[in-house]
């Protein structure tokens, strides 16, 4: 028996070894988990910057995002914008064009009939008409004449491409109008080409 209890003796070492090691174990994890739960319920100034940072970073991607959208928008619109008006513009153009050409067209009428005719005097009376009409054509639409006898040469409106010398005549008159010249308000449509005293 003594045996027994020499054996018994020596088994409970061990066993209340490991039973001290096994809650020095459990104290250590304990010990740990609490350091981790201190970490996380009270973070580190690194970590409240880093917070921080994250969370000015969300917020500078939100606005950077709403600027693109807005820059996006914006760029359609004038896009838009651009294409709505080239389209209004060649509009424009094409409502003058047709009304200058509905000017023209009955004297071409005029000057087709006039082809037709044999007699001399009467295709003569009928230029002067077509001509008188031309003339109104042209007044409807704001045009007119830059250049007659007697006119003080202007080079924004004249060229001239003859000279004389006639003491009768001004300094800078035309003295006479080889083709007319027309401007519509402040536009120039055509220089007139005139020969020009002095």
């Amino acid at each position: 028996m003594e045996e027994n209890k020499k054996k018994k003796t020596a088994g409970e070492a061990p066993e209340e070894a490991k039973t001290e090691e096994k809650a020095k174990t459990e104290e250590k994890a304990k010990t740990e988990e609490k350091t981790k739960a201190e970490k996380k319920a009270k973070p580190s100034a690194a970590e409240k910057a880093l917070a921080t940072a994250l969370a000015d970073l969300d917020t500078k991607e939100k606005e950077l995002a709403e600027a693109k959208d807005k820059y996006l928008r914006m760029l359609a619109e004038y896009d838009n914008y651009r294409k709505r008006t080239q389209k209004e513009r060649e509009g424009a153009y094409a409502d003058g064009l047709c009304d200058a050409i509905k000017e023209i067209l009955p004297i071409i009428d005029n000057l087709e009939r006039a082809a037709a005719v044999k007699d001399a005097t009467k295709i003569a009376e009928g230029l002067a008409l077509t001509l008188k009409q031309a003339n109104a054509a042209l007044s409807a639409m704001k045009v007119e004449g830059t250049a007659e006898i007697g006119q003080t040469f202007d080079p924004n409106m004249h060229n001239a491409v003859m000279h004389e010398e006639d003491d009768s005549r001004g300094e800078g008159e035309i003295t006479e109008v080889f083709m007319r010249g027309y401007r519509r308000g402040d536009k120039i449509i055509r220089d007139a080409m005139v020969k020009v005293a002095n």
